[in-house]
C-alpha cells in the first residue's frame, strides 16, 4: 500500500470494487437526479430506480429477477430472457410512480454490447421509461427471447443427453423444455404486461 503525508486512503466501497465515485459525481453534476441502476450477481438480476438526494439515495423502485416466478416463470433468472423481464417489470412499476425517464447506472460493469445489463435496460425503454442508450448495445430480438439458448438445448440434446440433463436441470426441474423457451418468454411477457401494463403492446 502507497504511503505518505499525502496518500488518502479510498473509499471503502471503491476499495471494494462497489462504487466508481467519479462516475457518479458526473451523474450527479449532469442533473438528472433519477437512476436507472442495474447490476447483475452469479443467480439474479437486480433492476432499481434510484433517486438522488442530498441525506442519501432513495429507492422508488427494487425488482429482484426471483419475482419473475409469480408471472410463471420458469427458466433461469440469471439469463438475457430474465433480465429483459425484470426490466419491463421495473419500468412499467415506475410509471406508476410518474417515473418515464431515468439516466442508466451500469456501476462497474463493463458496457458490452448486448450483454444483461442492456437487455434489462432495453426492458425499460419497452415498459415506457426513456433511458438514454444507443440501439446498437440493445440485444437483437431474438436473444431477449432466448433462442440462442434454445438452439444451443436443441444441438447439445441431440449429441449428448446427459449433459443436455445436467445442464439444464433447473429447467427440467421446473417443468420447461429448454427447447421451448422463446415460446416460453413470450407467455411471461404477455402475462406481466396484462399485470402490470394494463395490457398495452410492447
Amino acid at each position: 500500500m502507497a504511503r505518505g503525508p499525502n496518500y488518502k486512503v479510498p473509499l471503502r466501497r471503491r476499495r471494494e470494487g462497489k462504487t466508481n465515485y467519479y462516475k457518479r459525481y458526473k451523474m450527479v453534476r449532469s442533473g438528472q437526479k433519477i437512476r436507472a441502476v442495474v447490476r447483475k450477481t452469479n443467480k439474479y438480476i437486480i433492476v432499481q430506480i434510484i433517486e438522488f438526494a442530498p441525506h442519501g439515495d432513495i429507492t422508488k423502485v427494487a425488482v429482484n429477477s426471483r419475482v419473475l416466478t409469480e408471472f410463471g416463470w420458469k427458466g433461469d433468472f440469471n439469463n438475457t430472457p430474465a433480465a429483459y423481464l425484470t426490466g419491463l417489470i421495473a419500468g412499467f412499476k415506475a410509471l406508476k410512480l410518474g417515473i418515464n425517464k431515468a439516466i442508466p447506472d451500469i456501476g462497474l460493469h463493463r458496457p458490452i454490447r448486448g450483454s444483461r445489463i442492456f437487455a434489462a435496460i432495453k426492458g425499460l425503454r419497452d415498459a415506457g421509461v426513456e433511458v438514454p442508450a444507443s440501439e446498437e448495445v440493445l440485444p437483437a430480438e431474438d436473444r431477449l427471447r432466448g433462442e440462442h439458448i434454445a438452439k444451443y438445448a436443441e444441438k447439445l440434446q441431440a449429441e449428448n443427453e446427459d449433459m443436455f440433463r445436467r445442464l439444464f436441470s433447473s429447467y427440467l426441474e421446473r417443468g420447461l423444455d429448454p427447447r421451448k423457451l422463446p415460446e416460453h418468454f413470450d407467455e411471461v411477457k404477455a402475462n406481466i404486461i396484462k399485470t402490470l401494463g394494463g395490457g398495452v403492446s410492447v
